[in-house]
């Protein structure tokens, strides 16, 4: 019996195929992780160890990443649905976006029922215009898939710079509790790649799809020097978001967004998080946990009082 391929492996070979004779390798597309493994517990490692209050030093290289491929990039810089976007309001926008992670890891199947269903509605209106450039379309499923495959790397670099490098194994066991990161939109079961080494085929190849032009530069341009909020925050954090996020993106997207990263800064990007990663081992989990739990109840709080969830 001849098996057939599922949508990702396709999603995969037609990428690959678009890339040409040198494909894209892990070395490139993604960080580099520096340490051993160094487990919290004896059970293999899941998604939900990853909620650490540090998952969010690279949401902006993760905003970046995803905003690679044309049809979210165009898709997010030119979305009419203003109450979401991320320069009008920006802690809005943080908010649900955090929100819908928590939910997509910790909620029930009716909780992710009506997040889906509250993002299906602003959705509905983030499509491309007659004779646009660039075509997309937000009930795209390839494209959520594309930005589901960025926030499992975002949790997995994260946690893996906090705790050092997982084995083959280690990261197998991790990568099986993700797929509801993309499953809690439309993207079934069966795209998401089966395997982690799946995974990687698909997205290295799928990576040889991003482009990026001149909108979705002057963008993310504005996001990492943090154009939508105030100017003491600008000036308090600004320096620090920029390095995070240059630390946080793979070598090909740095490349991709015109971005300089030095050897000197990767060491000091990998020092910072050996100490951040040692600290953290005397901060109790319920505090670095916090965030994301405290997320799960306003989300609990707004759906028994019946408030927008988004």
């Amino acid at each position: 019996m001849t098996a057939h391929p599922t949508r990702a492996e396709s999603a995969a070979l037609d990428a690959a195929d678009f890339a040409g004779d040198v494909p894209l390798t892990t070395e490139r597309t993604r960080v580099h992780i520096p340490a051993t493994h160094r487990s919290e517990t004896k059970r293999p490692p899941s998604l939900t160890d990853a909620l650490d209050f540090w998952q969010f030093a690279g949401a902006a290289a993760n905003v970046a990443m995803q905003m690679a491929r044309p049809g979210v990039g165009h898709g997010v810089a030119d979305s009419k649905v203003e109450t979401g976007a991320l320069m009008v309001h920006p802690w809005k926008r943080a908010r649900t976006t955090t929100q819908y992670l928590a939910v997509a890891i910790l909620g029930s199947e009716e909780e992710k029922r009506l997040f889906r269903e509250a993002v299906n509605t602003a959705h509905r209106r983030v499509r491309s215009d007659p004779g646009a450039k660039v075509k997309y379309n937000a009930f795209d499923r390839n494209l959520q898939l594309w930005v589901a495959c960025c926030l499992y790397i975002g949790f997995e670099d994260s946690y893996q710079l906090l705790h050092g490098k997982m084995s083959p194994e280690q990261a197998e066991e991790f990568y099986q509790t993700s797929s509801t990161l993309a499953t809690t939109l439309q993207v079934t079961e069966d795209m998401w790649p089966a395997t982690r080494a799946e995974f990687d085929v698909y997205w290295n190849a799928a990576s040889e799809l991003a482009v990026v032009d001149d909108k979705v530069q002057a963008y993310v341009d504005d996001l990492l020097h943090l154009r939508m909020i105030f100017w003491p925050l600008r000036l308090v954090f600004g320096e620090l978001l920029r390095f995070l996020t240059k630390g946080f993106l793979g070598t090909y997207f740095r490349e991709l967004y015109s971005i300089e990263w030095s050897e000197s800064d990767q060491r000091r990007f990998e020092n910072l998080f050996l100490f951040v990663g040692f600290v953290n081992r005397f901060i109790p989990k319920f505090i670095r946990f916090a965030p994301t739990h405290w997320l799960m109840r306003d989300l609990r709080k707004r759906l028994e009082k019946e408030h927008a969830i988004i």
